[in-house]
């Protein structure tokens, strides 16, 4: 996965794109567009979107600190990314949009339930109080699902914006 020199520009640009997106809507709890890039990224650059995500990981934890809360970032991105890039790469048009929203819709609803074993680890919980935990998270992560699955309409667009400004065939 070797790097050119604008590739690495344009992919930490991306990386930064996400935090400041993320710092532009934390004004509205668990509505952001992270999701949203992360899918694109994953679609148009494959593994090399992994560099913009962690961008925006380290830069979170730059910002905001490197807490225990900053811990499951390390891999909850990389389960949306794992899924993206589990898909076949040429999706039928009439389906592309409604999966990527669905499963970016899955990712907001399913996020509480990714960060407990983290949680769970890092503070001794049971298995009844991670479960606990999890219920607690239900109506933070309904938010997340919801927003993310109507956020998710912006996703083809910034596939074709990308492949476009990237000079990549598109289909």
């Amino acid at each position: 996965m070797k790097l050119q020199t604008r590739e690495l520009v344009i992919l930490g640009m991306l990386g930064a794109i996400m935090y400041a997106s993320k710092a532009l809507m934390e004004i509205a709890p668990n509505v952001h567009l992270l999701g949203v890039f992360t899918i694109a990224f994953t679609v148009v650059y494959r593994k090399k979107a992994l560099y913009p995500i962690y961008t925006y990981v380290i830069l979170n934890g730059i910002f905001s600190g490197f807490s225990t809360w900053w811990i499951p970032y390390l891999y909850l991105w990389t389960v949306l990314w794992g899924v993206t890039m589990l898909l076949p790469q040429k999706l039928p048009k009439r389906v592309r949009l409604i999966v990527y929203m669905i499963i970016n819709a899955c990712h907001g609803f399913l996020f509480g339930t990714l960060y407990a074993p983290a949680q769970a680890l890092l503070f001794g919980l049971s298995f009844k109080g991670t479960i606990s935990w999890i219920i607690a998270g239900l109506p933070w992560d309904f938010v997340h699902g919801v927003s993310n699955f109507f956020c998710g309409i912006l996703i083809v667009p910034i596939i074709s914006l990308l492949k476009k400004l990237g000079n990549i065939p598109r289909e």
